[in-house]
């Protein structure tokens, strides 16, 4: 690496994810530019639960990075000035889900009841994971955003990519309408545009977009203290009384519409909390999710041309803290992190 200049890097995509890692390039003396087709967090960031979980189902290949996701989030927390977390744990209860972490506890009624003293009919037993938490993902986007600009990076939205400029197969700059800006690494982290904008460089990679249903409520505050995840409804609240719920995609059917959907939740939710008859649906749309195929995320450089590397992965606002760190180290050391093994496109691209 040439030390009398800092690395130049393009950021594309301003979500979660490439705001954290525009925040941990320019902290580590990376000269930064994030370049946004629309706004910031316009894309799935702005549709995420937002809970922030390390259990998974069933075995994991990313066990490393996502038992430090909320080590690094809690580490963000200090750094990052407007960056508010809330870590009020989280009470599951009556899903086929069977997530479960080390530090999960099963508790009695009496204590769920103590936990959540809105629910009419707290469930003999539930799973409460104390460490867990939840975040307004937009907000913190943008102070992640901020804080890497007070490190001097460079966000320009409403700028989208048009395409690559590529030498002797070393990607060298980004052409937008407003010009090129020239790179020394261009890492894509533009959620579901990620794959489109990998086949520019000549890679496919397999990332197919993912719908859930996300909904946000008024409510009066108080209502959900942590986050309430049962066979009825997976919900969480801001301290202003914003509810945020999250709901499976079905299908294209009238009645599985996210507004009919949005309904059906808030009749759910008023059903099993107290207090919330008045609730209303302030928002409900469906948001896509980059799903690799195979589940794992797609972090590292893309094999066929240098210069390119690529972050995508679901869920994006767990991982965004620990893989900014890592991916930044990465790509301003050369050294590779050995907890992002699993994720390397090249896995995709093997003739």
């Amino acid at each position: 690496m040439n030390h009398e200049s800092p690395k130049r890097i393009v950021v594309i995509g301003a979500g979660i994810v490439g705001a954290s890692l525009a925040y941990h390039l320019a902290g580590k003396g990376a000269k930064v530019t994030v370049v946004e087709a629309g706004g910031i967090a316009s894309g799935v960031t702005g549709t995420s639960f937002a809970w922030i979980n390390t259990s998974c189902a069933g075995p994991d290949p990313i066990a490393a990075l996502r038992g430090g996701a909320i080590a690094a989030w809690r580490r963000l927390e200090t750094q990052v000035p407007g960056l508010k977390m809330r870590w009020h744990g989280a009470l599951s209860y009556g899903t086929q889900d069977g997530r479960v972490s080390s530090e999960s506890l099963l508790i009695d009624r009496a204590r769920i009841a103590q936990l959540e003293p809105q629910l009419r009919r707290p469930p003999e037993q539930a799973i409460f994971e104390p460490e867990q938490g939840a975040l307004d993902a937009v907000a913190a986007t943008h102070a992640l955003l901020a804080a890497a600009q007070a490190l001097g990076a460079t966000v320009r939205t409403h700028t989208p990519v048009l395409g690559f400029a590529v030498q002797g197969a070393k990607v060298t700059g980004v052409e937008t309408a407003a010009g090129l800006i020239e790179a020394d690494v261009v890492v894509l982290a533009a959620g579901t545009g990620t794959a489109k904008l990998a086949e520019q460089l000549g890679a496919s990679l397999p990332i197919h977009a993912s719908p859930a249903i996300f909904m946000r409520y008024q409510a009066p505050p108080g209502l959900v203290r942590g986050i309430i995840s049962s066979h009825a409804m997976e919900v969480r609240q801001d301290e202003d009384g914003t509810m945020v719920a999250a709901e499976d995609y079905v299908d294209e059917a009238p009645d599985n519409q996210p507004a009919a959907i949005a309904q059906r939740t808030a009749s759910a939710i008023s059903d099993e909390l107290e207090g919330a008859e008045s609730i209303t649906p302030a928002f409900a749309c469906v948001g896509l999710r980059p799903m690799p195929a195979d589940g794992v995320p797609v972090i590292g450089y893309l094999p066929q041309v240098e210069g390119a590397y690529v972050c995508v992965m679901h869920p994006g606002v767990v991982l965004a803290a620990i893989v900014g760190r890592l991916a930044s180290d990465e790509i301003v050391t050369g050294e590779p992190a050995s907890a992002l093994e699993a994720c390397r496109p090249a896995r995709f691209l093997a003739l």
